[in-house]
């Protein structure tokens, strides 16, 4: 297996690790947690790096690197519903178009069918995962006591309940949106797709 291939696997054992630790009410195990998500984090980028430099690029490197990247935001969001910080609601709308998406695309390398990625999209991953990381950092914080024990007000600041609703709302919007630009723009090679016997 090349080395792309072992990160994104990587990627994928270290996701549990993730969810586990940062859902115990510890502010050691969620710092570990963070680490955890910035490290598979960079794996995606490097292992894609690697791969288009390298020409590493594999029929299952296509299929699970995609979905690895999904699993892995899934998991944040899903941690952050159960603690109480986002609403299941928006992460089910936005789980459900990325891995539609995913699919999509994954289906889609398996008839050799290319689909762009926008650029419009690029943005909405970016976003995506700026707040996650925004989020991520806060809460591995604001559990170090002498990190929250001065500085109380400034971490209702930063985790205002508004700011986190209306925040997640605009992520939510623009990730729904671009999935539906998505399906616009590429309806006829998806027409294709599902029509073509090759």
């Amino acid at each position: 297996m090349v080395l792309p291939n072992q990160l994104t696997v990587m990627r994928i054992i270290l996701t549990p690790i993730f969810f586990v630790l940062f859902l115990i009410d510890n502010a050691l195990f969620k710092q570990i947690a963070l680490a955890i998500f910035v490290i598979a984090a960079l794996t995606d980028w490097y292992d894609g790096w690697l791969a288009r430099k390298y020409n590493y690029i594999t029929d299952w490197g296509k299929f699970w690197d995609p979905l690895a990247d999904k699993i892995l935001t899934a998991a944040a969001f899903i941690a952050l519903v159960i603690i109480g910080v986002l609403p299941l609601w928006m992460v089910i709308l936005i789980l459900l178009r990325d891995f539609i998406v995913t699919g999509l695309r994954s289906y889609a390398d398996y008839k050799k069918v290319t689909f762009s990625t926008s650029r419009y999209a690029k943005w909405k991953t970016f976003i995506q995962m700026a707040f996650l990381y925004y989020l991520l950092l806060v809460q591995a914080a604001m559990v170090i006591p002498s990190v929250y024990k001065n500085n109380g007000h400034l971490f209702e600041i930063l985790l205002n309940g508004n700011f986190i609703y209306f925040t997640m709302l605009f992520v939510t919007i623009i990730t729904v949106h671009s999935g539906i630009t998505y399906f616009i723009k590429n309806r006829r090679l998806i027409r294709r797709l599902f029509t073509s016997e090759t």
